[in-house]
């Protein structure tokens, strides 16, 4: 049973930065894509960066050049590091793994202007 448990976030100033972490346990994890996600309220959610199990990334035009996916196959953990935050980026943010379907718990990023 896959599991995915995240952590990250918070509170922070517009312009700053923030690093999300998901580990995921009780499974081959390098073999799985990954995807982080998020949801702003009254919007639906969006995918915003992805990366494959070679790592390669693809982003969401709001996310190129301000966030940057990666993965250590090792530790079995996704990390999203988030730069130049705008208050816009404001969402409930998973990750998940479309393969089996299994999202984290998600994790609040609030950016104050």
């Amino acid at each position: 049973q896959v599991q995915l448990v995240q952590s990250g976030g918070g509170l922070v100033q517009a312009g700053g930065s923030l690093r999300l972490s998901c580990v995921a346990s009780g499974t081959a994890f390098s073999m799985f894509n990954m995807d982080w996600y998020r949801q702003a309220p009254g919007k639906q959610r969006e995918l915003v960066a992805s990366i494959t199990t070679h790592s390669s990334r693809d982003y969401a035009d709001s996310a190129k050049g301000r966030f940057t996916v990666s993965r250590d196959n090792a530790k079995g953990t996704v990390f999203l590091p988030m730069t130049s935050l705008k208050p816009e980026d404001t969402a409930l943010y998973y990750c998940h793994v479309s393969l089996i379907g299994r999202w984290g718990q998600g994790t609040q990023v609030t950016v104050s202007s």
